[in-house]
């Protein structure tokens, strides 16, 4: 028996998420089908973290423990053989037996992305649509004051199920590119939505709705209603997972 720590990339379009939902199409359940088909026996797949409804991920992980003696390359290209076109496996490395997808996890990487102009169908798929371009310096101002440890409790949705709230953030940055705007955040941790208000409260600070210090203020009072918009889903990407 081994363990193996599989990175998987994924279009979140069709899917409630990561974790395995009752009656409900997840990447998890999806995983779970393809490696039993592939590997001839139910297989647990322990995941580094959940996703929303809808939410991408350029690199996720997990963890499998298996017997399965196929060599690697063969076991990539059988399994992305068998998963559909919107979910790849971009590697996979036996790790220790002790070692734990979730657990050992150092920190993590989401980015947001927006884009203003013109509508483009290409790119509602992935990018938030924006009527005008917001001032990135006010919205990167507002990034530095967010960097360090601090109680999120204002910066998540009641849904959350852990009481504690505190988060330290390593890196948080805005960047354009013509005009695409890409909000990015490194963290310990992450709470229920929170990666997608700071994105929203980086964006109403850009629009000049709210002080480019508000975050202060938000830590201070524990206020949801003091931050910013909730962003929709589909402009999430979780980007890297660091261990």
């Amino acid at each position: 028996m081994k363990r193996c720590l599989l990175i998987i990339s994924f279009d979140g379009t069709a899917y409630h998420g990561w974790q395995v939902q009752p009656g409900l199409l997840t990447v998890q359940k999806v995983m779970n089908e393809s490696l039993e088909k592939l590997l001839g026996a139910p297989t647990d797949v322990t995941g580094c973290s959940r996703t929303d409804t809808g939410v991408h991920a350029r690199e996720f992980a997990f963890h499998i423990d298996c017997d399965d003696a196929i060599p690697k390359e063969a076991f990539l290209k059988g399994l992305n053989s068998i998963l559909p076109k919107d979910i790849a496996v971009k590697s996979c490395k036996e790790v220790p037996s002790d070692f734990h997808a979730r657990y050992d996890i150092l920190g993590k990487r989401y980015v947001y992305g927006m884009y203003s102009g013109n509508k483009n169908p290409f790119d509602e798929r992935y990018f938030l649509h924006i009527d005008s371009e917001p001032d990135i310096n006010l919205m990167n101002k507002f990034a530095a004051t967010v960097i360090g440890e601090h109680d999120f409790c204002g910066f998540s949705s009641s849904g959350r199920t852990v009481e504690d709230t505190v988060r330290k953030i390593s890196d948080c940055s805005v960047r354009k590119n013509e005009n695409k705007i890409y909000f990015s955040v490194t963290a310990d941790g992450f709470l229920y939505n929170m990666v997608r208000i700071l994105a929203g409260t980086a964006l109403a600070v850009g629009y000049g709705r709210l002080s480019a210090d508000v975050a202060n203020t938000v830590f201070d009072r524990k206020d949801r209603t003091l931050a910013g918009d909730t962003l929709p889903a589909h402009g999430l990407f979780l980007d890297k997972v660091f261990y």
